[in-house]
C-alpha cells in the first residue's frame, strides 16, 4: 500500500490496521519513497506443523510406549460419556 504523509496522518489507525495484517505500507513524498512501515512481528502461517511432532515423539522415544490406543473402543459413543459422566437417568 503507498500514501502520502498527509494521507497517512489522516488514516494513521487503518495505516496501523493493516501493517498488524501483515501488510507494507510506503509513505510517499513528491512521488517519492520516503518510508516504509512494516510489521516487527513475524506471523506464521498455515496451522500445527504435524511432521514435526511426530519427529520430536521420536527424538523422545515415546513412539515405543505400549499401550497406544488407551482409549476404549465405546469412547465415542454418546451413551458412554453419559454412563461416565453419571448422567443416565
Amino acid at each position: 500500500m503507498e500514501m502520502s504523509i498527509r494521507e497517512a496522518q489522516a488514516r494513521f489507525s487503518e495505516v496501523m490496521a493493516a501493517v498488524m495484517r501483515g501488510e507494507r505500507v510506503v509513505i510517499m513524498q513528491d512521488g517519492r519513497a520516503v518510508a516504509e512501515m512494516k510489521s516487527l512481528v513475524q506471523r506464521r502461517k498455515g496451522g500445527v506443523n504435524w511432521e514435526a511432532g511426530e519427529a520430536l515423539r521420536k527424538r523422545r522415544g515415546l513412539d515405543k510406549i505400549e499401550g497406544q490406543n488407551l482409549w476404549p473402543p465405546e469412547f465415542d459413543d454418546p451413551a458412554f460419556s453419559r454412563r461416565v459422566l453419571g448422567l443416565e437417568d
